[in-house]
């Protein structure tokens, strides 16, 4: 149940993940894509099929999860990616691409977006009139922004940097902007959201973000921070509120996240480089100097370098 594709883009970063191109083969038990079509490889390209998770459509969380990029697979070979002009994966680990989803702001989706899709769903915060937060805005976050506004709820992004409330505002949709570090600010907007989604991988203070939860409210950590970060038990009691983690999603709910931007037109924002940009690029990525994905075009690039 493996097919081929021509990679044409892939977003670049450290993980050698988010793969987008057209099928060029297909054998002779796939069943659901055909020669021509636009498809995409995200995080993972397999998992055991027969635990818990498996049978519940989370292959994200088998304990036997195949990466898409160093790591043993299962003929014993190592997975490498999409740092090649083509690839073959199986059939249940590759997702359509709708028509109208551009393939090179279509890529980072594959994992920055059902980063942020996957708890907005699974802790339902979804509904429109909701009030959910973003904490920053950067490759996970400004996803996270659009895809709460496809849902219909109010978003107020929370950032540390003032000089990024007219980007969140007035590019992205935001509702509201809110410098965490401004005491006044955050004391105003106490007890006012229902969820917030935590995109940020430095060390940072979560008592304030609590603070912001209304009773029963989720803070949903998908960033992943390098050192542990300080968790105060009394402020969870005193609200029943909810501190929890969410990695990517399962297949089929991978499929219907695409499937959401297409119909709602989100994509990431990007800059699509040359395969001989790469170096510079991680130079960029080191300063933050990026808004807010890299994109490799393989496509066209690959064979000239």
């Amino acid at each position: 149940m493996k097919l081929t594709f021509n990679i044409h883009e892939n977003r670049f970063g450290e993980c050698r993940h988010e793969i987008v191109g057209i099928v060029t083969e297909v054998g002779s038990k796939v069943e659901k894509l055909k020669v021509g079509d636009r498809v995409g490889v995200g995080c993972m390209v397999g998992a055991c099929h027969s635990c818990d998770s498996c049978d519940n459509d989370l292959e994200n969380y088998c304990p036997k999860m195949i990466l898409t990029y160093g790591a043993p697979y299962y003929d014993g070979t190592t997975t490498y990616g999409g740092y090649s002009d083509v690839m073959v994966a199986e059939e249940r680990y590759v997702v359509r691409i709708p028509d109208n989803l551009p393939l090179d702001a279509g890529a980072p989706l594959l994992c920055a977006g059902i980063t942020v899709y996957s708890p907005l769903q699974h802790f339902g915060l979804t509904k429109p009139g909701m009030h959910v937060g973003v904490v920053g805005l950067g490759g996970l976050g400004h996803v996270a922004v659009k895809f709460a506004k496809g849902f219909g709820v109010k978003v107020t992004v929370i950032s540390t940097s003032p000089s990024k409330k007219k980007e969140a505002i007035e590019h992205l949709g935001a509702d509201y902007f809110l410098v965490s570090r401004d005491p006044d600010q955050m004391q105003a907007a106490m007890g006012t959201m229902d969820g917030i989604i935590d995109t940020v991988s430095a060390v940072h203070p979560l008592v304030p973000l609590i603070g912001l939860l209304k009773s029963q409210g989720k803070l949903v950590m998908v960033g992943a921070p390098n050192r542990p970060l300080e968790l105060p038990v009394f402020p969870l009691i005193m609200g029943r509120k909810v501190v929890a983690g969410s990695c990517i999603g399962g297949m089929k709910e991978t499929q219907e996240m695409i499937d959401f931007a297409g119909k709602h037109n989100i994509t990431a924002d990007v800059e699509v480089i040359p395969v001989d940009y790469v170096n510079t690029a991680m130079e960029r990525l080191e300063k933050a100097d990026v808004r807010y994905r890299f994109v490799i075009d393989i496509g066209n690039t690959l064979k000239s370098a």
